[in-house]
């Protein structure tokens, strides 16, 4: 039998919960956004050195963050509500830093992880330079990486005094990233890309 949603409907966490099939999604204010299948091998590559270099970074350190890949829910509720029929943003962010243990329970994250990864993609671009990042913003993600691929470039938006966004800093080619989260990281744009 097939799980039929209507895209249309405004959804909780609640209800995100009782959906049995195998399909990946995510729920933006109520509304399901459908995600890809499986990644490319270039983001997937992408994934996994940053993923390793902060994994790698925090054991060295014996810092008390904690890194985490898609799939891995990302509760961002509203006004601090906590429960399940009461959030209504769900997102499975490609990499996810977490520096808050309280945030963290066996079913992913509830409320902003300090630092969000997403690795962009011709489908997904809009999606994660808009709606991700106006949810992002306004739930008080510290630190928003966009990662694009294709253009061998990295974007950090970090979230100023004012709870927005600052306008972006580009990185591309040799250069080093510095990573505000987790002090004393730099990641190497280029190395990012390396085939």
């Amino acid at each position: 039998m097939e799980l039929v949603l209507d895209m249309n409907r405004r959804y909780t966490y609640a209800d995100y919960l009782t959906w049995w099939d195998d399909k990946r999604r995510e729920l933006i204010d109520g509304f399901i956004r459908m995600m890809s299948p499986a990644a490319t091998l270039s983001h997937a590559r992408v994934v996994g050195r940053v993923f390793n270099a902060a994994y790698n970074h925090i054991n060295r350190n014996h810092g008390s963050c904690k890194v985490f890949t898609a799939p891995f829910d990302v509760r961002l509720p509203k006004n601090g509500e906590k429960a399940d029929n009461q959030i209504y943003s769900v997102v499975q962010p490609d990499i996810i830093v977490v520096c808050d243990p309280l945030k963290l329970e066996e079913r992913g994250c509830l409320g902003a992880p300090d630092m969000i990864v997403e690795v962009l993609s011709p489908s997904t671009r809009k999606y994660d330079l808009h709606d991700k990042f106006n949810l992002y913003e306004a739930s008080g993600v510290k630190e928003y990486w966009t990662i694009a691929p294709k253009d061998k470039d990295v974007t950090v938006f970090l979230l100023q005094d004012n709870g927005k966004y600052s306008e972006g800093t580009l990185y591309t080619g040799n250069v080093k990233i510095p990573v505000q989260c987790l002090p004393g990281l730099e990641m190497d744009a280029q190395d990012l890309f390396a085939v």
